[in-house]
């Protein structure tokens, strides 16, 4: 307030101060900002105030809240965030999986309808709120305050597991600089005098060898941990102290990691396609890939599994668009962020696809000649012991320069006159195209399929560390969004050095992570990701979506947003928060919980003595733990919205930001002294101007009339008419 007012004089002088009749009156009924009209209208007997995204505080006014340096540190940070290592291995196998190019479709339609919509909705109340995300939900709707909170342990969940792959990247990485590669050929090992390969690699595979037992040393089921792994102990330690590193001076440190953390992993997409494309067979992955099967867009399936991708993809729910968001000037336009991260992250998906295709492309052509030569050579035994006649060998056929072609026009000719006795023949077709629907993702692209592709590169130890390093800078740049989306809640909660809190986070989720590093860890860490985020995030995200749209109101919302960047956005926002992003969004909850029920819980276990894996339903007390990450999640929201319904907790109003408190006062100072100028002119301090800048109505999407504001059973025109009751958007 104004140092000459007789209030301020009440309040720093131990003096008696002579009271006007203007402060009697004050006193006598005081100003209640909360419920007033500066705030938000409320309906009559309404017992949950809702708080406006306004009032517009003075911009002069600093918190000294962090702030980006610039506006590309900004978007770097949100693109590395939204990045990540899903890009590069589940978009492309959901590619393949359902239609190739066909999928593109319903990705692109999904990323319009619900990706872009509410990404531009965390982005929005974070930089207008300028909140982590317990902030802003206890701000917008104490009753759903519970938002931030589960995404705060969704965050916690999803980090821990995934500074594990990281941590696995870290030690390919390393392993990376020899050659011959070590998982280029199985090891041997000595029987006394002979030397035999290992079985196990034999009945499996250099690469898979190498990632279940020299990786992982792998047991055979959940139940057995085997104890630690030391070499993957010390890459986690290793891949925590980055993350801490990263974090550790909030956007001061975490802005400059992200120039080279979102930038270099496309530096090596770009020289992997460029690099793939000259590979021979690089061409028929990539048709593969885009051959577009559009009966596929027509299955259910399909749908759900796009509008998961474009959920995940774009990190919505976890927090850290809200926490980024938040260091941003309110004036930034965070209308062109949304879409300028959310078409660079569906471009990167489209690259990382090409890329991933090439290289298998080439996998496959390398592994059909392979097939090829060893059938070829049980062919020739069986010409040489008389078990297939040379007369069903077709005479232009030269073995030494035996083509595909040549091949399967031999394997049809043997096939229809050895019918019945064909399959003791044990010989294989050895169609490229079996190669290429070998649907492959997760750690089974990364450290099996691309990592046996690469063995047969030139220099292949050169492109081994030039993968490794993209993917820790893939996952680093998520973790960097995830610990922020975690951090930021708590910093602004309660006054730490936040160089502390860093370092005591990273130990303790270090400590937790243990869990992920036995031997048995690997399961543990599929358990987490197919539980602790899924369910809990898409339900996150519907209630954000309800509480903007629905308590708070679109339209006062979109009145906001006019009000912070300085145009009205499109109609199509409107309709998308107000009815299809929450409609979708159900639908999707339903389809998950359906397929949850369906399918059966369990995980892939490595059978050792088959050199391959089997599936094998949790016992007891995993399915429990599965179930327990999606309940403990979820459990926030309804004890946050039961406490505070009771009035067990406070409802968080008195935690805004500085910026926010300073300018609701200096707003309350001005109407208090405009009142008394008009009271000593003898007039009703009603009508007195408002101290809200004065806004032009909203009409709405195609709306011809002006909102009136409806307040305790009153309606008059304001100078801000847009705020109404909530009631009064339903």
């Amino acid at each position: 307030m104004p140092k000459n007012t007789k209030v301020t004089q009440r309040e720093h002088s131990s003096e008696p101060v002579t009271e006007s009749v203007a402060d009697l009156l004050s006193l006598e009924q005081p100003m209640d900002y909360k419920s007033s009209q500066m705030s938000m209208g409320l309906s009559p007997g309404s017992t949950a105030p809702v708080k406006a995204l306004l009032p517009s505080p003075d911009p002069d006014v600093e918190d000294g809240r962090p702030a980006w340096n610039n506006k590309l540190e900004y978007i770097l940070a949100q693109v590395g965030f939204s990045v990540g290592l899903g890009n590069v291995w589940r978009f492309p196998y959901l590619c393949q999986k359902n239609g190739g190019g066909a999928y593109l479709v319903p990705y692109f339609v999904l990323l319009l309808l619900i990706g872009i919509p509410l990404f531009f909705l965390e982005l929005a109340v974070g930089q207008r709120i300028r909140r982590g995300s317990i902030g802003v939900w206890n701000y917008v709707y104490p009753q759903l305050g519970g938002i931030g909170v589960s995404s705060l342990m969704v965050c916690g969940f999803v980090g821990l597991y995934y500074n594990v792959i990281i941590g696995w990247s870290i030690f390919y990485f390393f392993q990376s600089f020899q050659y011959p590669l070590p998982w280029a050929e199985c090891p041997i090992q000595r029987n006394g005098t002979q030397a035999i390969v290992v079985p196990e690699c034999e009945k499996s595979s250099a690469t898979t060898y190498f990632w279940y037992r020299q990786t992982l040393n792998i047991t055979s089921t959940i139940d057995d941990t085997g104890g630690l792994n030391w070499k993957m102990t010390l890459s986690l330690l290793v891949a925590w102290i980055m993350v801490c590193l990263a974090v550790i001076k909030g956007i001061q440190s975490s802005g400059k990691v992200m120039y080279f953390s979102s930038l270099f992993p496309y530096v090596v997409l770009f020289c992997f396609l460029v690099r793939g494309l000259m590979l021979k067979g690089a061409v028929d992955g990539i048709a593969h890939m885009f051959t577009p099967k559009l009966e596929k867009m027509l299955e259910p399936q399909v749908w759900r599994e796009a509008a998961t991708q474009v959920f995940f993809a774009l990190g919505l729910g976890f927090g850290g668009v809200i926490a980024f968001s938040s260091y941003n000037k309110r004036d930034n336009n965070c209308h062109f962020d949304a879409t300028l991260v959310s078409i660079i992250n569906f471009v990167t998906s489209i690259l990382a696809t090409l890329v991933v295709f090439a290289v298998l492309g080439f996998k496959a052509n390398v592994m059909n000649e392979k097939c090829v030569v060893e059938n070829a050579e049980k062919i020739l035994g069986y010409l040489n012991t008389g078990v297939l006649s040379r007369e069903l060998i077709p005479p232009h056929i030269n073995f030494s320069h035996l083509s595909s072609q040549d091949y399967a026009e031999m394997y049809g000719v043997i096939k229809t006159v050895k019918e019945d006795s064909f399959g003791q023949l044990g010989l294989d077709p050895c169609v490229l195209e079996d190669e290429l629907n070998k649907a492959v993702q997760g750690t089974g692209l990364a450290f099996i399929a691309f990592t046996e592709a690469m063995t047969h590169f030139p220099a292949s130890p050169f492109w081994s560390v030039m993968f490794f390093f993209m993917l820790i800078n893939l996952g680093l740049g998520s973790m960097i969004g995830t610990m922020t989306g975690i951090t930021t809640p708590i910093l602004d909660a309660f006054k730490i050095r936040k160089e502390i809190l860093c370092v005591v986070c990273c130990i303790i989720a270090f400590l937790l992570g243990l869990l992920f590093v036995q031997r048995s860890g690997n399961y543990f860490v599929t358990m987490f990701d197919d539980y602790s985020a899924g369910l809990p995030l898409t339900v996150v995200v519907i209630l954000e979506n309800i509480s903007v749209a629905w308590i708070y109101g679109t339209k006062r919302f979109m009145q906001d947003l006019e009000d912070m960047l300085g145009f009205r956005p499109y109609a199509f926002y409107y309709y998308m928060w107000r009815y299809v992003s929450p409609a979708v969004l159900v639908v999707l909850i339903i389809a998950t919980v359906i397929e949850m029920a369906i399918n059966p819980a369990g995980y892939n276990a490595w059978v050792e003595s088959e050199g391959s894996e089997h599936f094998q339903s949790y016992p007891p007390w995993a399915l429990a733990m599965a179930y327990a990450l999606i309940i403990v999640a979820m459990l926030p929201l309804p004890i946050v919205f039961i406490a505070r319904q009771f009035n067990l907790i406070s409802d968080g109003s008195n935690k805004l930001s500085v910026s926010y408190r300073k300018g609701m006062m200096k707003d309350i100072s001005n109407l208090e002294e405009q009142d008394e100028q008009r009271f000593i002119l003898s007039k009703n301090p009603s009508e007195a101007p408002s101290p809200m800048p004065a806004h032009r109505a909203y009409l709405g999407p195609g709306g011809t009339q002006e909102m009136t504001n409806t307040s305790y059973g009153t309606s008059t025109k304001t100078g801000y008419q847009n705020i109404g009751s909530p009631e009064s958007e339903l």
